[in-house]
This record gives C-alpha cells, structure tokens and sequence, in this order.
C-alpha cells in the first residue's frame, strides 16, 4: 500500500551514527547506523532488539521495514503488529500507518472506524497526515458521519502545516462550497499553495480557475501553464484540458497535432472527454490523417462511458457508414441512447432515421437500446 512513512531524515541519520559509533550504542542507533549504509538486513535484526525490548520508535521503523519489504519479506499483517505495539505507546506515526492500514485493509480487515480511530489519536497530536486523512473520512462518510464542516476542519490544521493534500481539498471545498461559504479566492489561494508543492490535481484546478476566470482575472496562458505541469505529471484531465487549449486557440498558437498529442495520452488513461475529441479529430482529419475507423474506436470507447456526445456521434458513424458498415438500427440505437441524456440533436437524429426504418427495425433498435442501457452500457451490440 501506500502509506506516508516516517524515513529517517538524513538529519536524523547523521545523528544517530554519532551515536552508532559511540561506546555507548546500542541496537537501536546501530540498526540506525546500518541503515544509513542501506545494511538492510542487519538494520532489520537490530531494529527487532530494540523493538522486542519496547522501543517505540523501533518498533515503528521495524513496521515499516516489513511494510515496504526492506532487510525482511514483505509482510502486512507483521507490519500491523509492530505498528499496533508502537501506536499503542503513542507513537503518532504508528498510530498513523495502522490508520493507513485498516483504510486500506492491508494485513487488517478493512474497517473505516478503526482508521478513524487511529487517524485521530495521530491527529490529535498535531500530525499532518492524519489531519489530512481524517479530513477526508469526514468528507466522504466513511467511518463516521459525512460532515463537511468537520472535514474543512481537520483540512485546515493540516493544510495551516503546509500539508499540500490538505491544501488542495480545502481549495477543492472553497471552490465547491461544501462545509464553508463557496469563495473562489480562497480556493485559488489554497490550490496555489498545494501547486507550488507539486501537487498535479492542484495545478490541474488551479488551470481551470485562470481558465474560467474564477478566483482570478481569466487568463489562458497562465491557465495553460499549470495544465501543462500538471500534465507533465501524467495526470489526465490536465492533458485532456491542454489539449483542448490547443485546439481551440486558448493561451497558445492552434496546433491540431499538438492537442492530438495530450488527448492521446488523456485517452489512453481511460479518460472519456478525450476518447471523444481524439475520436473527432480523426474523424475531421484534425492533427492525423482522417480516418473514420480509428474515430468509430474512440468514439466506441468514449460512448461506453456513457459520454452522450460520443454515443451521438457513434450513430451519425453508423448513418453514413463511416468507419463502419452503414446501419440503420445501430443508428438508431445510438442516437436513443444519446438522446435518453438529453441530447437533442441526437433526439432530431432518431426521428429522422426513423422515418427510413421499417417499424420491426424500429423495435429491434429499441429493444438493443433497453438491453445497452440495462448492461451499464456493456452490451450494446
């Protein structure tokens, strides 16, 4: 799982091998000193002396040793027993990953209540991380009531610390106005911060705000650059929006290729919009070579998503043959479905196609939009 760890600061390092080397030292600044020297193994034999003697800060280091696997075979459940004994002395760190570990259900049985319990006892001694995630148990109802005021609450311990997770959901809470008074300043404010830290969502949001103009004065090119160092992270709503950015003018030169290029990659991760605009521009020969095949993917991929947009145009593939062999009842079936979600081009589409069709193929279209859409739109023919 992933789980924020207390690692050892090189600080901290280079402090405990003064000990290490000391006459003095024991096992737990020599397991210190080994794994300073990334001697895992020997670090994991002398962090267990020290830890079966009751040192709480060993027995949480040795937790994480077999949490990630490191000097020991990767053990979730042993790395719970050496976490439980460690929190059990108040070690807010421990106290934070058994937390993490019944969140996660790893090497516990998943119990939302538990994590609470440990994540506030941690938090309650002014730990970010666990102000953070009982933050997040509060916002979505798992483990206690949904509360969003509790939620803003812990966000904002945690954030007032420079937690950047922290910080982007209280930016996320302002911009949406759950558990405070919706203020797109505030948001901005909060997203900034997380951003300036790295944190892709926050740069992502925070693109949205200057493109939008929410919260600042609207400017695309700035809501391009952080689209775009949030793209570079991977992230796909960031490349599915700097894509669009570049189709359509907005803070940079139009280059067709350019936002083929970041839909692609949005695509790729599932992402549905960008399923749908990488199947339009193969389908307008925008960026690549048209091609009506490779739209009707796209499109296909986008509309099982039930983006209705992409069922429509779906339908329209099938109406003209495009990329597909002409069919009327699949047309239909599409446009149906589209138009259920409120399309109204797709709806004007139905009805004309309609008028080609005989009334069995009406019903036989009809009877494959029930079954699409009984399916979760998984057996759509």
């Amino acid at each position: 799982m992933t789980v924020m760890k207390k690692l050892i600061s090189a600080a901290l390092i280079s402090l405990f091998v003064v000990f290490a080397i000391s006459a003095n030292a024991g096992p737990f600044e020599d397991g210190v000193a080994a794994y300073a020297r990334q001697d895992y193994m020997t670090a994991a034999k002398l962090m267990r002396v020290a830890a079966d003697q009751g040192n709480s800060v060993a027995q949480y280091e040795l937790g994480v040793m077999y949490d990630e696997g490191r000097g020991v075979i990767q053990d979730y459940k042993e790395a719970v027993r050496w976490y439980r004994l460690s929190a059990d002395q108040g070690d807010a760190d421990a106290q934070y990953n058994l937390g993490v570990s019944y969140e996660k259900g790893q090497g516990v049985t998943q119990v939302y209540k538990e994590a609470v319990k440990w994540f506030r006892l941690a938090a309650d001694q002014g730990y970010a991380k666990a102000q953070a995630s009982l933050g997040e148990r509060y916002y979505n109802g798992q483990g206690v009531t949904q509360d969003y005021k509790e939620a803003v609450k812990w966000y904002r311990l945690a954030a007032d610390q420079g937690n950047a997770v922290a910080q982007y959901d209280l930016g996320a809470r302002y911009a949406n106005g759950q558990g405070v008074t919706q203020d797109y300043k505030e948001a901005v404010k909060w997203y900034r911060l997380a951003a300036d830290q790295g944190t892709a969502l926050a740069q992502s949001n925070l693109g949205v705000m200057y493109a939008a103009g929410q919260g600042v004065t609207q400017d695309y090119k700035e809501a391009v650059k952080w689209y775009r160092l949030a793209a570079d992270q991977g992230y796909a709503k960031a490349q599915y929006n700097l894509g669009v950015m570049y189709a359509h003018v907005q803070g940079v030169t139009q280059d067709y290729k350019e936002a083929v290029k970041w839909y692609r990659l949005a695509a790729d991760q599932g992402n549905a919009m960008a399923q749908y605009n990488l199947g339009a521009t193969y389908a307008n020969g925008q960026g690549v070579t048209q091609d009506y095949k490779e739209a009707v993917k796209w499109y296909r991929l986008s509309a099982d998503q039930g983006t209705a947009l992409a069922q429509s145009n779906l339908g329209l593939m099938y109406a003209n043959g495009q990329g597909v062999t002409q069919d009327y009842i699949r047309a239909h079936m599409w446009w149906n479905i589209s138009a259920s979600s409120g399309d109204k081009k797709a709806e004007s589409n139905r009805d004309k196609v309609a008028k080609k069709m005989s009334q069995t193929q009406i019903e036989k279209a009809q009877e494959m939009a029930r079954l699409c859409m009984k399916s979760n739109i998984k057996n759509c023919g």
